[in-house]
């Protein structure tokens, strides 16, 4: 078993090329505007291309696609093409199994044109979706496809797929699949493949725990790579938290929204987020809910509007919001507050990605400030909670605001 690596690549530029990464992905990835590695990429890809199973423990945001999915693409190509289907189900060469549909989307976009660079096949299979569309789409062709647990499993069960002669297994956002209860379908995968060599990358944002006990058990001399701690993630924010009145607290939202621009707001239920949206847009914000009740449609347009900059503010439950990569968000409020630390840290990692900055804001009703104070103390975060209004001058520059200093001058 092998340690992390040595922090000096956080500070190293390291091209695709000189990691070993195929030309023809490099150029793809050039006609991006992608040149050089994030640091879990520049960790994560050389042992991957030398075939060790490798475990990547990075929070959202810091560039995991890449760190798994061009090992992948490269070992697949070099591998057997695909296996030939004779009506029987299809078997693909790769795998990436991660929790949620939304996630599901955003990394079969990312690596579709890699790996049709190559010549492979790449698909994408989610629950929410038609999936007669989805059958005729495997029946097509599959080299790698990019799934959801449930939605794996029925396609397996009506004989449309067979992930038994895999080549490379992805676990992405594996520490999400175990809080949504997703550890037996991963481990029906796991079982699937126990016979045959296939190389497995696991990554996730903490490795502790069920995560622990799967690298353990189903891994053979994984290397590790850490990029960033908690504490590094928490450094990189702006935090606040607000003792606001329950009547105020909508108008308190609207006008960080409307002085932030690009904002995501976490709400702990579909109902609540559904009747925030209707006030935020009587305050004249533009806002869309996402959560698992509307469809699939729905959610992906309100996603694909917030990733392109036409739509300010998203009101996402938890669920929902695992694994979105979305850049530029400026803001990250929280609502209602976090069920704890970690969910804390998640919600918050929205925002200040790939090194760049962000602000995060908790909303907190008088009954609410011991849970903050909490989930603060964990994180060894030592911020003032401060009552604030809706006509408050400060909510127009939170990101320069430090009520700590002004206590001091008290």
């Amino acid at each position: 078993m092998s340690g992390a690596s040595s922090p000096d690549l956080y500070a190293t530029k390291v091209t695709f090329a000189e990691l070993g990464v195929h030309p023809d992905l490099c150029a793809v990835l050039t006609s991006q505007g992608i040149t050089t590695a994030f640091p879990i990429q520049a960790l994560t890809i050389h042992d991957a291309l030398a075939g060790r199973d490798v475990c990547g423990k990075a929070k959202t945001g810091s560039g995991k696609t890449l760190g798994f999915g061009l090992p992948m693409l490269q070992r697949v190509a070099d591998s057997e093409k695909e296996l030939v289907r004779e009506g029987g189900p299809a078997r693909p060469r790769g795998l990436v199994l991660l929790p949620t549909r939304e996630l599901a989307v955003q990394v079969y976009e990312v690596l579709k044109p890699l790996g049709a660079a190559l010549g492979l096949h790449v698909n994408a299979v989610y629950g929410g979706a038609d999936i007669e569309r989805q059958i005729k789409s495997l029946r097509r062709g599959c080299d790698i496809i990019i799934a959801t647990p449930g939605r794996l499993i029925d396609l397996g069960d009506r004989g449309e797929l067979n992930v038994e002669h895999l080549d490379v297994l992805v676990l992405d956002e594996a520490d999400r699949m175990a809080d949504m209860g997703f550890m037996p379908q991963v481990e029906w995968v796991l079982r699937r493949i126990a016979e045959h060599a296939h190389q497995t990358l696991l990554f996730s944002a903490t490795l502790d725990g069920a995560i622990d006990r799967l690298v353990k058990r189903y891994l053979t001399d994984p290397v590790f790579h850490e990029v960033a701690s908690d504490t590094q993630t928490v450094s990189l924010m702006v935090h606040h938290f607000f003792n606001v009145h329950q009547m105020d607290r909508v108008k308190v939202a609207a006008a960080i929204c409307n002085s932030m621009g690009k904002t995501l707001i976490f709400c702990r239920t579909k109902r609540g987020a559904d009747r925030l949206v209707e006030q935020l847009q009587k305050e004249g914000v533009n806002a869309a809910a996402i959560h698992g009740d509307l469809r699939q449609s729905q959610r992906e347009k309100a996603l694909a509007d917030f990733s392109a900059d036409k739509l300010p503010v998203l009101v996402a439950t938890d669920v929902a919001a695992r694994g979105l990569h979305i850049d530029g968000v400026d803001c990250v409020m929280h609502f209602d507050p976090p069920e704890d630390h970690k969910a804390y840290l998640h919600r918050s990692g929205r925002t200040a990605r790939a090194g760049s900055t962000g602000v995060v804001v908790s909303l907190l009703l008088w009954n609410q400030t011991i849970e903050a104070e909490v989930i603060m103390r964990r994180l060894a975060l030592k911020r003032p909670i401060v009552e604030v209004f809706s006509n408050d001058p400060h909510l127009k520059n939170l990101a320069q605001w430090d009520p700590t200093m002004e206590e001091a001058l008290r």
